[in-house]
Order: C-alpha cells, then sequence, then structure tokens
C-alpha cells in the first residue's frame, strides 16, 4: 500500500529572533494544527518516511485519530502522530534505523510491529482488535468510535478549515470551524482548531474560551487544548500559569515538539536556563529538525556566555532554515557572536 501524500503544508510557529542580548519571545505565530503537524514536513524530505494505515479488524474501517508512536533508541528518536480521517499517518525525516512502531487505543488491544528503515520509505498496515466488543461499542471512550459519529458535513467543515488555514485565510478558517461545531456540538478539535485562529488573529480573550470549550468537551483528554490554553497565557505574560498548563497538557500526550518548545520559551524567561535547555532537547528528540529548538537553545548558551554552543545553534537554525522568516536576524546575531567570540579570545 502507498503512503496517502497530504497536500497540507506545515504551520510552522516562529520566533522573533530580536538579537543575542535578547531573547525571542515575541512570537507571532500560533500553534501547529494535528492533521498538518502529524503528516506533513513544511519542506523537501531530507531523509527516509515509515508511513501506513491504521484499520479497526472489525469491518476493515479506517481508524482516525490514533495515536501512531515511532521510536529508535539507536537513532534516539521518539515521534507520535495522528491518523487522519482515513487512518493513513506517515513520519518523515527519518535516518536509517530499526523503529518500533506501537499503536495503543482505549478499547483495543495493543497492537506494535517493527520496520527497518534502509531507504526512503517503509509502508505499514496496522490492525486494531477490540478488547471488549460488547462494551466498547456501547460505554467506552474511544476516540475511534466517536470519530464515527461525526457527521460527513462536519467533517467536511472541518477539513476545509485547516485548508484555509495553511492558506492563511483565518476568517475562512474561523467561519469553517464554527459551522463544523455547529454541526457537532461535541466536535473539541473544532473548537481548538478555533482558538488556533483566534491566537493568530490576537482575539485572546476569544482563543481562551475556545481552548477551554474544547477541553470541557474532551473531558480533559485532549492535550492540544492544553498547550494552546497555555500558549495564550504565556502571550499574556502569565508565564508561571503557562507553565503549569503546558506541562499538564505534556503530562497526557508528550509527543508535541511545539508543547516542549514553548514550555522552554516560558521557561527561559522565568530564568531557568537548565530546564529550558531540558525542554529544547526534549523538542528535538521528537522532531530534530525543529528549527526554533536550536534559537532557543541559542538564547540558553547565550544567557551563559557560552559563545561556541551560541553560535552552534544559530547555524544549525540557518542550516535548516536559510530562507526563514527569523533567518534574517538570525543571521546579525550571529555576527555579533563573532565579534564577542573575537573580543573575548583577545581579552585571554
Amino acid at each position: 500500500m502507498l503512503c496517502k501524500m497530504q497536500n497540507v503544508k506545515k504551520l510552522s510557529p516562529r520566533t522573533g529572533f530580536r538579537s543575542i542580548l535578547f531573547l525571542f519571545l515575541n512570537m507571532a505565530a500560533m500553534v501547529w494544527t494535528p492533521t498538518a503537524t502529524a503528516q506533513t514536513s513544511g519542506s523537501e524530505p531530507t531523509g527516509g518516511m515509515i508511513c501506513g494505515t491504521v484499520l479497526l479488524k472489525a469491518g476493515n474501517r479506517p481508524a482516525s485519530q490514533v495515536a501512531v508512536k515511532l521510536k529508535s533508541h539507536a537513532a534516539g528518536i521518539f515521534r507520535s502522530v495522528l491518523t487522519d480521517l482515513e487512518g493513513h499517518f506517515e513520519v518523515r525525516n527519518l535516518p536509517p534505523s530499526t523503529y518500533d512502531i506501537v499503536v495503543e487505543e482505549p478499547g483495543y488491544e495493543p497492537t506494535e510491529t517493527s520496520a527497518r528503515l534502509d531507504g526512503a520509505s517503509s509502508n505499514l498496515v496496522l490492525y486494531l482488535n477490540s478488547s471488549n466488543p460488547e462494551q466498547s461499542g456501547r460505554n467506552k471512550y474511544t476516540v475511534s468510535a466517536r470519530a464515527l459519529m461525526i457527521p460527513g458535513k462536519a467533517r467536511a467543515e472541518y477539513e476545509k478549515g485547516l485548508a484555509s488555514m495553511v492558506k492563511k485565510d483565518f476568517a475562512a478558517s474561523l467561519s469553517h470551524f464554527t459551522k463544523a461545531a455547529g454541526l457537532f456540538p461535541e466536535y473539541y478539535e473544532a473548537y481548538y482548531q478555533a482558538g488556533v485562529v483566534e491566537t493568530n488573529l490576537v482575539r485572546l480573550d476569544e482563543a481562551m474560551q475556545a481552548f477551554q470549550t474544547a477541553i470541557d468537551l474532551s473531558g480533559g483528554r485532549y492535550a492540544l487544548a492544553d498547550v494552546g490554553f497555555g500558549y495564550v497565557l504565556y502571550r499574556e505574560g502569565k508565564l508561571e500559569e503557562a507553565v503549569t498548563i503546558i506541562r499538564r497538557g505534556l503530562e497526557k500526550d508528550g509527543s508535541s515538539p511545539f508543547a516542549h518548545f514553548i514550555l522552554g520559551v516560558a521557561l527561559l524567561r522565568l530564568g531557568r536556563e537548565d530546564e529550558a535547555e531540558s525542554s529544547a532537547r526534549e523538542a528535538l528528540l521528537r522532531n530534530p529538525s525543529f528549527a526554533d529548538a536550536f534559537l532557543l537553545l541559542s538564547d540558553v548558551f547565550g544567557r551563559r556566555h557560552e559563545y561556541a554552543a551560541q553560535l552552534q545553534g544559530l547555524d544549525t537554525y540557518l542550516k535548516l532554515e536559510p530562507y526563514g522568516t527569523e533567518s534574517e536576524r538570525a543571521r546579525r546575531a550571529r555576527e555579533l557572536v563573532l565579534g564577542l567570540m573575537a573580543k573575548t579570545s583577545s581579552e585571554h
């Protein structure tokens, strides 16, 4: 089975890197969308790819919005993605290694396989068996069963909203997410995405309300809603509260590199450099190509006057994002770091 290629570009969180003397804390972009992050990359893939489909064995139906965890101890990589509405998933930019792939879903028996990635891609099909067919069909909450309840028109509006977000047509995307929630009032993913849009529009009160609704409707199970809520708190300068809420989300699902990244930025603003560095490295463990995490590391090293390490962080960012929105600022910061290194060397 060939992997399904998505026509959705990654919504990449950006930072405002002011200079080596200041943190890049005027972040203007907002949280990723789950589908875009899980399925695609913002640039051409530079490594291998593992992709496939998760199916419910009963009826051979697609298992949508199910977490697929992929790890390689040898390569030091841990990733987690959500399947799309057709049960597809893909993870890109992977180095050659042997990977363990695990799917664990409430109401179903865990399924696990391994894949040796030697070339460009590896394709998989995984099946979920119900652990209790009688109960899972009636009482147990499962993402897959719930996804089957979402009306087709609501799903279509939701997908249109995601497509509009990629085009940065926020007015249209908000309209689609609002329609999706109207058609299916329990559609907490739609409320979450509405919160993403409102944050991009700098309507933080509305964003916080949307994220809180997503938290309430999901019974507190939807980790992304916690991260979004914490991000708004960060934007409002409520750093301690932001750290608490984002960590709460990470306790539910620690797979998001952006969640670890924004946690690290908040920690650095609080002067907790060691914790900020740890968060940046957690982000890179989950996505080694997450360029903004190297800017965070660069700021951590700058705080410590470790200029060689700071320079390395900037160089890695520029290698990954040579034409990014913050690349010119990073280049100017790099020149300042080189000047400081030269001055320090001459003084010694």
